[in-house]
C-alpha cells in the first residue's frame, strides 16, 4: 500500500492576509485584497485593479544580504517556508539533510528584478547588471533558496505550468515522500505584477479590463470579463503520515489523490481535459463523486472557460450537487500561487467546517449549472476536498485532500 502523505505546516502570504491566521480571518468574512495597482502607476495599462501583497516588505523578514540577490517573489517564498516549518514543528538542523527536499512551481519567475536589470542594460551598460541576474529571474530560483536557507539537499525540482503548477508541485512532492523521503517543502509563489510583468500577463487577452473593485473578476457571472492578477500563494510541509503522528504532529489533511491532464489542440472538436483530470484524482483517491463535500474551482473568470469548467463539474458530480467556492475572488489568480493557496485554504476549510465565499457573483450564468458558495461563507462539515486548477496554454490539474478525521 502506497504511503500516506500528511500536511503538517502551511505559511502563507496572500493580498487579503499575511500570515495563516490572518488571511484565513479575512478569506472566512470575505475581506478582499484587490484594489488599484499601487507599486506604480498604473493609469496606461488597460488593466488597472490586482490583488497586492501591501503589507510585505522583505526587509522586515529577511538578513540584509539577501535582499540584492532575491526577486520580490523569493523573498515571500523564503519567509513563507519559515513560516511553515515553524507551524510544523520541525527544525530542519535536527534532520537528514538528504531526507528533505523542496518542490515549487513557478509562472514567471522573477519578472520585478529582472525588469530592473533590464532598465540597466539599457540605460547604463551591461557593466551595471547585477551578477545576481543570472539566477534571480529564474523559475527554480525558489526551490534553491529555499533548499540552500534549510540544508534540504534530497529530491528536489521546480514545476512550470502556469496556475496548475501549484498542484502539479503537490502531486510531484508526495511521489518524492512515497519514494522515502521524510520531508519535501512544496508548492507556488509569484509576485510578477511589475510593469513588465503586467504587460506579459495582458497578451493572453484574458485580464479583466473593469476599473470598479467591486464588480471586477466576478467568475461565473453573466458580466465575467476576465481575471484580475496577484501576487502572493502558499508554502506547505508534507511528511509521511506514519512519521508525522510519531512525532506527535498536528496534520491538517492528507493528500489522497492527483490528476493531471492536457488540452487538446484548439478546434480539434475533442473534450477539454478538466474533466478527465478530476476523474483521475477522484480514483487515485478511491472516492466516489459523493465523497466530495467541496470543490475549490479553478474559476478563470473568462465566460467560456467558466462555462467549460462549470460543465466538467456537472458531468462528474450532477447539476448543482457540491458546492463550489473561488476564495480566489479575493485575492485575485495567484499564478502559480494560485492552486497552492487553493490548497492550504482547503485544509483550512476541513480544519474549521467552513467554506469561504465566491465574491461579486450577483447574476450566475445559466450555463453555469453549480452551487456556488457566494456572499457569506457557508458552514459545514468538510471530510474531503477536491481543489482544480487550469494553466493557460492547456495545463489542468486536480487534487483531492482528506481531512484526518474522515471515515
Amino acid at each position: 500500500m502506497s504511503e500516506s502523505v500528511a500536511v503538517t505546516g502551511i505559511g502563507v502570504i496572500a493580498p487579503n492576509g499575511l500570515g495563516t491566521d490572518e488571511f484565513w480571518t479575512a478569506t472566512q468574512k470575505g475581506i478582499s485584497g484587490i484594489d488599484r495597482i499601487s507599486r506604480y502607476d498604473p493609469s496606461a495599462y488597460p488593466t488597472r485593479l490586482a490583488g497586492e501583497v501591501k503589507d510585505f516588505e522583505g526587509g522586515e523578514h529577511l538578513a540584509n544580504r539577501l535582499l540584492p540577490q532575491t526577486d520580490r517573489m523569493t523573498q515571500m517564498a523564503l519567509v513563507a517556508s519559515d513560516w511553515a516549518l515553524a507551524d510544523a514543528g520541525l527544525d530542519p538542523a535536527t534532520l537528514p539533510e538528504f531526507g528533505m527536499g523542496v518542490v515549487t512551481a513557478s509562472a514567471s519567475g522573477g519578472f520585478e528584478f529582472a525588469q530592473k536589470e533590464l532598465q540597466k542594460l539599457w540605460s547604463k551598460g551591461p557593466g551595471y547588471v547585477s551578477a545576481y541576474q543570472s539566477f534571480a529571474w529564474f523559475y527554480a530560483v525558489n526551490t534553491g533558496q529555499i533548499s540552500i536557507r534549510h540544508g534540504m539537499r534530497g529530491p528536489s525540482g521546480v514545476l512550470v505550468t502556469d496556475q496548475a503548477g501549484g498542484l502539479d508541485a503537490l502531486g510531484h512532492a508526495r511521489r518524492h515522500i512515497r519514494k522515502g523521503t521524510g520531508v519535501v517543502l512544496s508548492d507556488g509563489m509569484d509576485a510578477s505584477l511589475s510593469p513588465w510583468g503586467l504587460v506579459s500577463q495582458l497578451t493572453t487577452g484574458r485580464l479583466s479590463p473593469t476599473a470598479d473593485p467591486e464588480r471586477a473578476y466576478a467568475p461565473f457571472d453573466t458580466s465575467a470579463d476576465g481575471y484580475l492578477p496577484g501576487e502572493g500563494g502558499a508554502i506547505l510541509v508534507l511528511e509521511r503520515e506514519s512519521g508525522a503522528r510519531e512525532r506527535g504532529a498536528r496534520i491538517y489533511g492528507t493528500i489522497t489523490g492527483y490528476g493531471a491532464t492536457f488540452d487538446p489542440r484548439p478546434g480539434s472538436g475533442r473534450e477539454p481535459g478538466l474533466r478527465r483530470a478530476i476523474e483521475t484524482a477522484l480514483a487515485d483517491a478511491q472516492v466516489a463523486p459523493a465523497d466530495i463535500d467541496v470543490v475549490f474551482a479553478d474559476a478563470s473568470g473568462v465566460r467560456e472557460l467558466d462555462r467549460i469548467e462549470a460543465a466538467a463539474l456537472s458531468a462528474v458530480f450532477g447539476p448543482r450537487a457540491v458546492p463550489v467556492t473561488a476564495p480566489k475572488t479575493m485575492t485575485g489568480r495567484l499564478y502559480s500561487g494560485a492552486a497552492s493557496l487553493d490548497a492550504a485554504t482547503a485544509l483550512l476549510a476541513m480544519r474549521d467546517g467552513v467554506v469561504p465565499p465566491t465574491l461579486r457573483v450577483t447574476d450566475q450564468a445559466a450555463d453555469c449549472a453549480i452551487d456556488l458558495v457566494r456572499g457569506a461563507a457557508r458552514e459545514m462539515p468538510v471530510h474531503h476536498a477536491l481543489v482544480v486548477a487550469r494553466g493557460h496554454g492547456g495545463f489542468n490539474a486536480a487534487l483531492v485532500l482528506r481531512a484526518p478525521d474522515a471515515g
